[in-house]
Formats: structure tokens, sequence, C-alpha cells
């Protein structure tokens, strides 16, 4: 499985990198006659985004690998994007299953910050999914613990120190930010309260979570790229979790 746990880019930096990761899986052992078609693309947004936001990216691949399927997906937009992640996983999976159906060679998934941590459920819960590529962009695979502009928007009067104890209850859990809000001076109300980072992450057990491993590990290549000029993910290193291992 491929990793890049120590890359450090900026934000401009990851889009000229992408190209060249979406060749990796489709690179020949030797040499062939003919180019074996590219895999199509499937685009998941993060926080308060939608499909417009990633229209540069999606004219950087048809340029760059001309005739490529790309699909950004326009669900859960703007607001509708703080919806109870398992219902937004649910709400994917309708959306990637008919593209996947129709790609038996296997799909590329690129999925932006909270959308990493989508992408990662639906990689877990879908027991026929047929994704050859997985890159996290700058998403929180450990989980969130900082200041940014989206949490002083949303919770105004509420210091990160005391977050928890509205995040760590069943109506904090109810918002998606709260699904991956990780206190570590907290850790045995997370474990309790989460509802789905301590799930996907295996950090509480459960009856799926020998299933989920086993389908998550059915993915051909695992790229994560992060690094401290983020901005938002806090700390930065959540990005760089290896999330089976």
């Amino acid at each position: 499985m491929l990793g890049l746990r120590g890359l450090r880019l900026p934000a401009t930096g990851i889009l000229y990198l992408l190209p060249l990761l979406l060749l990796l899986p489709t690179w020949p052992a030797t040499p062939a006659p003919r180019r074996a078609p590219l895999k199509p693309v499937i685009v998941v947004h993060g926080l308060f985004d939608s499909s417009y936001s990633f229209r540069h990216l999606l004219e950087y691949i048809n340029q760059t690998h001309p005739g490529t399927a790309v699909t950004v997906l326009d669900l859960f937009d703007g607001r509708e994007s703080l919806r109870p992640l398992w219902e937004q996983v649910q709400g994917f999976r309708e959306a990637v299953a008919p593209i996947m159906a129709k790609a038996p060679q296997g799909v590329h998934l690129i999925c932006y910050s909270q959308g990493g941590l989508v992408c990662r459920a639906l990689l877990s819960v879908m027991d026929d999914h047929n994704v050859d590529s997985f890159i996290s962009l700058s998403s929180p695979q450990m989980g969130q613990y900082g200041d940014t502009d989206y949490l002083k928007w949303l919770f105004p009067t509420s210091m990160r120190s005391n977050l928890y104890r509205i995040c760590y209850s069943p109506w904090g859990q109810e918002f998606s930010i709260c699904n991956y809000w990780h206190d570590p001076h907290h850790d045995d109300l997370y474990l309790n309260a989460s509802s789905f980072l301590a799930l996907i992450n295996g950090e509480r057990n459960h009856p799926n979570a020998t299933a989920w491993r086993k389908n998550f590990l059915r993915v051909g290549h695992l790229v994560l790229i992060g690094g401290p000029d983020d901005g938002v993910i806090t700390p930065w290193q959540s990005s760089f979790r290896d999330p089976q291992g």
C-alpha cells in the first residue's frame, strides 16, 4: 500500500501533483502496444464546499489526461455539509455505486478535507467497491483539535478547551464537525461519545470492525497529502495517519 506520509506541500502544489498520482496505477510493467484506458476519477468535496469549488481541478485533469471521466459529486453542499457524517456517507455511497458499476477496471477517489473522512467510511462499509487509488487531501484522519475560522463562526462563544462539552453529547454528534472532534484531554469522553471517528479508526470495538478493515484494505493505492501550511487541519499531522495501520 502506497503512502506519502511525510510529504509537505503548499495548497497550490497539490494540484500539480495529482495528475502524476493518477498515473501511478496505470503505468504498465512492460511496453504495450496500446495504453489501457484511464480510470474514472471521483471527487468528494469538504466542509462548506461544493462541486463548483473544484472546477479548476476538473479542468486541469481534463487538460493533462484528456478523455478521463471526472465526476465531482454535488451533494451536501455549503451548510448541508454539517449534516452527520454517516448520513453523508449513505448519500455519497448511492452516488458512487453506479459510477463504479460502469468502471470494472476500477476508479480513483480524490477526497478533500472532511470529504476524506467520508471516503474512508465509504471504503470501509462498501463490500463491493473497486477503488484503485484513494487520495486524501488535507483530511483530519485522526480528528480535529484546534481553532479555525469555521469553528469560530459556528461556535463563537466556545473555546477549544470547552468545545468537547458540545461535541461529546447526543446533540453535538448531529453536526459533522463534532463527528471528528478529538479532544486529547478528554479521551474517555471521546471514545464513549464519538459515533463516527472512533469507529472508523478502530478505537472502539464494534461488530463490523473486522469487515470494515477487510473492505478498506482492498484499496490498491493510498496517498495522504497535507502540511503545516494547511491552516485548517489542526494538528496538521492528523492528515497523515494510516487509516488501517
